[in-house]
């Protein structure tokens, strides 16, 4: 006859067995529809981008007719259900009785893609962290030996969304922690170490590559104050782009009627596009160009200013596309804003101080520094940026910029636009 102490064992077992078996079920559906994501969105982002830069009457029609049928998705096959984007998922963490329904899972891949193929100024990355989050949030659901792993599993989904999106199951990890559970257990050790071991494993057997294919050799110490420099700058310019995303959608708000918020958007949008095309999208074509110009940017009145427009501009049209119905979030906004902030800095610091120093590098720093001002998770934005390029040539400087520019955005600004609650 079994003692009670045996029995208390066993059902541990039982529970741990679940648990594992969840959790690689959680990490293999999440890193497909990550990477299924991902591969629909460039292919097509590509498409209609190389059309519009031929057509530039497609640059008025895409943003309109991208926004339209998201309206109408929403309305008629979602039945007028919004997406509140990774506030959703803390929602859910949060409460125990209150679950990420299933909808949500097709709502923002749909959504997501479409917003991004279109020209709106924002990326997949939020839509797949809230659709993945979904997966975890149903799982734990069909068991009542998972209720207790409610968050762990949610951000097992979300660990193995991001490392499909970045090719860097550290950052999943991280980003799950800093931002979603902000706790560790043993459950979160396990299921979010199996989802995203799942993850990178079909990364690398479908051979994914990094997303930008830079070479970096060294870095040098005198370059430091500069970097301190960009951290500061990034910094502020992560506040300011948290300042537009919630000051513009409080404003959209107020419009009653939805189909005068696409278009008002969508005018904005696709002027923004036609003088700026580097606003499409996610705006990864803009950073590969650059990337490859073998560091060869002279600084010229004419490029001073496309850069500073840029930079002013994106935070706008990335506020306006999700004020306006488009599905996204800030990660891909903040990647771009920081690349072209370094290569600016760099560019103004080489041409009137003669510093010598490396653009790719400070574009590469700028961008972790500037995601990690933006959601305030700096260990997140080093692995996850180090993944993006495949190397880890640069950790030191970009973990010094990424504190320098979390605490700047802090002292001056507390919230970021997941944690931020307006007044009622």
């Amino acid at each position: 006859m079994k003692t009670t102490a045996q029995i208390k064992k066993n059902y541990q077992l039982i529970k741990f067995q679940k648990l594992v078996i969840v959790s690689l079920l959680i990490g293999f559906l999440s890193a497909l529809l990550g990477i299924s994501l991902k591969k629909m969105t460039e292919y097509y982002e590509e498409i209609f981008f190389h059309q519009a830069d031929s057509n530039p009457l497609f640059l008025l029609l895409f943003p309109i007719f991208g926004l339209s049928v998201i309206y109408f998705l929403r309305l008629y096959l979602f039945k007028k259900k919004e997406n509140k984007g990774i506030k959703e998922v803390f929602e859910s963490t949060h409460s125990k009785t209150k679950n990420l329904p299933s909808y949500k899972i097709p709502s923002h891949t749909i959504n997501g893609l479409l917003t991004v193929i279109f020209g709106g100024s924002t990326g997949i990355e939020v839509s797949t962290v809230v659709a993945t989050a979904t997966i975890g949030s149903v799982a734990h659901q069909k068991e009542n030996v998972f209720r207790q792993y409610k968050t762990e599993l949610i951000c097992a989904g979300v660990a193995a969304g991001i490392t499909a999106l970045f090719s860097s199951p550290i950052a999943g990890i991280l980003f799950a922690l800093e931002v979603i559970s902000r706790k560790v257990t043993r459950a979160f050790v396990i299921a979010n170490l199996i989802a995203v071991s799942i993850a990178f494993g079909l990364l690398t057997l479908l051979k994914e590559e990094s997303l930008f294919s830079v070479a970096v050799t060294t870095w040098h110490l005198r370059a430091i104050p500069y970097f301190i420099l960009l951290g500061i700058l990034a910094g502020i310019n992560s506040v300011y782009l948290t300042k537009c995303v919630l000051f513009f959608k409080s404003r959209f708000a107020k419009i009653e009627t939805h189909y005068y918020k696409i278009i008002i958007g969508s005018a904005i949008l696709s002027i923004s596009l036609f003088i700026f095309p580097q606003l499409y999208g996610e705006g990864y074509h803009a950073i590969k160009e650059i990337m490859n110009s073998n560091n060869e940017i002279p600084l010229t009145f004419t490029l001073a200013f496309t850069f500073l427009s840029i930079l002013l501009l994106k935070p706008i049209v990335t506020s306006i596309t999700l004020a306006s119905g488009g599905d996204g979030g800030v990660f891909a906004p903040s990647l771009f804003i920081g690349a072209f902030l370094g290569i600016l800095v760099a560019s103004v610091l080489n041409t009137f101080f003669d510093t010598q120093i490396i653009p790719v590098n400070f574009m590469i720093i700028g961008m972790a520094a500037v995601l990690s001002a933006s959601i305030h998770a700096p260990f997140t934005a080093i692995f996850l940026v180090c993944g993006l390029t495949n190397n880890y040539t640069l950790f030191f400087p970009i973990l010094a910029a990424c504190l320098i520019s979390k605490y700047t955005a802090k002292m001056i600004y507390p919230d970021t636009v997941y944690t931020f609650v307006p007044s009622i």
